[in-house]
């Protein structure tokens, strides 16, 4: 098992649910963090937080990644005690409404694709020639059960997280030979903030996807992303499918009544 004392560790979504957690496990087991989210009120409470519980050193990064200069000025521009970056999660992403096709709402698509796809490619792009060159790294991206299996309205969602496998692998494939490791963790059901994202922060229709079902937590999923980065230096976690017991595949569910 990898010590992750000291480790810096880059987190993009950082400032709730998936990427939130992600930065208390790890703050726990002693790493240094840069957070990176848009809502940087709520980066400086995790901050706060985390300096408190668990002494962190943390570096905060204002960042909408779906802006290519802003990422490259985010990186470019670290103090030089942040830049050997060693692992990067790539949490970053969202879901736009439930439409069909072909009613689909444009700026819908091109949030979604901007920010699941065009985005986790920027971070890639910028922080890997460094974990190159130094020889030692780990992307974990984070991907979806949508990503292995479309499901009504879930068109464009779905094609971004099954677009985010493939550059996964894709990637994987290009850093053989080096001992970089790559991972893609694809949750099934997770309650965050992601329906109400999804539904334009109507909380009410948000409620009921997890009505009568026991979801995974935040937490769940930062519980197999600290598995996944903490193995031995020659084991490499590929892809990491996880549900709740209540589901069963991207379309099944059962619910209690």
């Amino acid at each position: 098992m990898i010590s992750l004392q000291n480790q810096i560790i880059l987190i993009t979504g950082a400032s709730s649910g998936i990427g939130t957690a992600c930065a208390k496990v790890f703050a726990g087991a002693g790493a240094k963090l840069i957070l990176a989210a848009r809502r940087w009120e709520r980066l400086q409470q995790l901050a706060d937080a985390l300096t408190k519980e668990f002494g962190t050193d943390i570096h905060l990064i204002q960042l909408d990644v779906r802006d290519r200069n802003a990422v490259e000025s985010a990186i470019s521009n670290l103090p030089a005690a942040w830049s050997n970056i060693d692992i990067l999660i790539n949490n970053a992403g969202l879901s736009r409404s439930l439409d069909k096709l072909h009613e689909g709402d444009f700026q819908d698509w091109e949030e979604m694709i901007d920010t699941n796809i065009k985005g986790l490619l920027y971070l890639t792009r910028y922080v890997v020639p460094g974990m190159v060159s130094r020889g030692r790294g780990h992307v974990v991206n984070l991907g979806s059960i949508a990503g292995h299996q479309a499901y009504p309205g879930g068109n464009v969602y779905c094609g971004t997280k099954a677009a985010v496998k493939l550059i996964t692998e894709g990637l994987k494939q290009d850093l053989l030979g080096t001992s970089i490791r790559v991972t893609s963790v694809d949750p099934g059901m997770v309650e965050t903030e992601f329906s109400q994202v999804r539904f334009h922060g109507d909380t009410e229709r948000a409620d009921k996807v997890y009505q009568g079902v026991t979801p995974l937590t935040p937490d769940d999923v930062a519980d197999v992303v600290f598995f996944c980065v903490t193995r031995s230096p020659h084991v490499n976690i590929n892809e990491v499918i996880l549900m709740p017991v209540d589901q069963a595949s991207a379309t099944q569910v059962y619910r209690r009544s």
